[in-house]
């Protein structure tokens, strides 16, 4: 690929540029993540001699089913024996999650938004020495009736090399859980969007709601009706 960029797209990099406004996350990370993985997470450019650089999310985080607010942990790792200079690490939403603070990072200018994203955020990492790690709390949103993505892309500060790309990796849950306080999401777990009446039973059939008990009604009505007329018309004995 011609240009090595650290903006993302699914399955390819792209070129932007980042504003330098800063957005404090004030929600304090959820108690409930599980442990931290980096699944959906691949090499891209080739690092310095002795830099290995990779990322982590956690494998559960919990969305509040009012709010849709959840938060999380993303982890910066250089595995290697030496240090990796200067990098910089991106924090990116698709779908139905949305990225709205990053403790220590500059919002992502829309214009300059990687194609197919809803929100990113620059986070300037420095310098990791060998065995390093530096993290960073994430404040979200994931609407349950979407499917929803991030993806953690790290590199040199001038984002010209990608050195490594977590995702886009989805959070989601095969089996939603509307009428409880928070619904827990699985990373690498697909969602199955909660429809917006996804606390009532399915309907089977237009009206199948109602239509069961007015013909019962109406069967009952039906049957009185039959029962006077057959009254009426039986001869009275003894006349």
């Amino acid at each position: 690929m011609s240009s090595r960029r650290m903006a993302v797209v699914t399955g390819s990099l792209v070129t932007a540029s980042f504003s330098a406004v800063v957005i404090l996350s004030c929600t304090a990370v959820a108690d409930d993540q599980g442990p931290a993985s980096s699944k959906g997470g691949k090499a891209v450019d080739q690092a310095p001699a002795g830099v290995k650089l990779t990322t982590t999310l956690p494998e559960k985080i919990s969305v509040d089913n009012s709010s849709q607010k959840t938060a999380l942990t993303a982890t910066v790792k250089n595995e290697g024996t030496s240090e990796s200079g200067a990098v910089r690490l991106l924090v990116v939403g698709f779908g139905g999650l949305r990225v709205n603070g990053v403790r220590g990072c500059d919002a992502v200018a829309a214009k300059d938004l990687p194609a197919g994203s809803n929100s990113a955020f620059s986070c300037p990492v420095g310098a990791l020495g060998a065995g390093g790690t530096k993290s960073y709390a994430v404040d979200a949103t994931f609407d349950l009736g979407k499917t929803g993505k991030i993806c953690l892309p790290v590199g040199t500060a001038d984002g010209t090399k990608t050195y490594w790309q977590q995702g886009p990796v989805p959070f989601g849950t095969t089996n939603p859980s509307p009428n409880a306080p928070a619904t827990p999401l699985l990373l690498g777990t697909d969602n199955k969007p909660v429809g917006p009446a996804g606390d009532q039973l399915p309907k089977t059939g237009a009206g199948s709601g109602v239509l069961p008990l007015g013909a019962a009604g109406a069967a009952l009505l039906a049957a009185g009706a039959a029962g006077m007329w057959w009254s009426r018309r039986r001869p009275r004995q003894g006349v």
